[in-house]
């Protein structure tokens, strides 16, 4: 017998200009929504609509108002930077002018302009991420999709790529997907939370984590404390303090009568709601 797992089930929501970040642990629908999205894949029921119409209504139209960089973004190796914007320019229809104006602009924006001539195989990964983006945002979308833009890079790489969103981000609708919540949580207004393929919650950045206030505690304990907590209750983070180890874990009640509640984060509240999907190996092995 075959069974059949809906990707995406039943997810609604309406998105106006800003910045969306688009949570979920591996499997939660997110690849799945944003191909939808960017019509590569086609809706089982329900439809995407652009201003009140569907792709089908829309038809082409409706992709000189995206903007997409897969997670898995192909390149042309040989290419230089300059000849794959150019080569992208025509594929989106761009004049020649245009593709030219416009190449060498967002080749400026994304810090290029220097290595344009060079081949895109001696690019570091932060650099084809940039080229990416660039080429995303070629045809100037009013929708730019972005399915993990910062896996793989370097801290500095990932604080330069989050400013080039905040700069593209200027009156657009931009969807980023990640499973780095901090980069999230310095960019998005709005979260957009999945879990099995749907909604967890759809909130703006400002009141995301309400509903986990008087639940984060921390408390400094002994390390074979540490251990026996760290099996027995949701500790999210642990960290070493002359011979002792704080601990910062999710309760719904205070775990012992010295806990103190702490302002949560983002990360708190992506651990209370799939914390369980690391089971198997716990917070203490993991840290050490």
């Amino acid at each position: 017998m075959i069974y059949a797992k809906s990707a995406v089930d039943n997810v609604s929501a309406t998105l106006m200009p800003g910045v969306y970040g688009l949570l979920g642990a591996n499997g939660a629908g997110k690849t799945t929504l944003m191909r939808m999205i960017c019509g590569v894949l086609k809706p089982t029921a329900g439809s995407i609509r652009l201003n009140g119409k569907t792709i089908e209504e829309l038809g082409e139209r409706y992709y000189t108002h995206l903007g997409y960089m897969p997670q898995d973004f192909g390149f042309y190796p040989d290419f230089t930077a300059r000849e794959f914007m150019l080569y992208m320019a025509a594929v989106k229809g761009l004049d020649k002018k245009q593709a030219k104006d416009r190449t060498e602009a967002l080749l400026h924006m994304v810090n290029l302009s220097d290595v344009a001539d060079k081949k895109i195989k001696s690019y570091s990964g932060g650099m084809k991420q940039r080229l990416g983006i660039a080429q995303a945002e070629l045809n100037r979308p009013s929708v730019l999709i972005l399915d993990e833009p910062t896996a793989g890079l370097d801290p500095k790489e990932r604080v330069r790529f989050r400013n080039l969103i905040s700069d593209f981000a200027k009156e657009k609708i931009v969807i980023l997907s990640t499973h780095i919540v901090s980069d999230v949580s310095y960019i998005a207004d709005t979260i957009l939370m999945m879990k099995q393929g749907r909604f967890l919650l759809q909130e703006p950045m400002s009141t995301v984590t309400d509903s986990i206030k008087g639940k984060v505690w921390e408390l400094l304990v002994d390390e074979k404390t540490a251990v026996e907590y760290s099996r027995n209750f949701s500790v999210v983070n642990l960290h070493h303090e002359n011979n002792m180890v704080r601990l910062r874990m999710i309760e719904e009640t205070a775990p012992r009568e010295d806990a103190q509640t702490v302002e949560p984060s983002l990360e708190d509240l992506f651990m209370y709601h799939f914390g369980e999907e690391t089971e198997g190996q716990d917070v203490w092995d993991r840290r050490l």
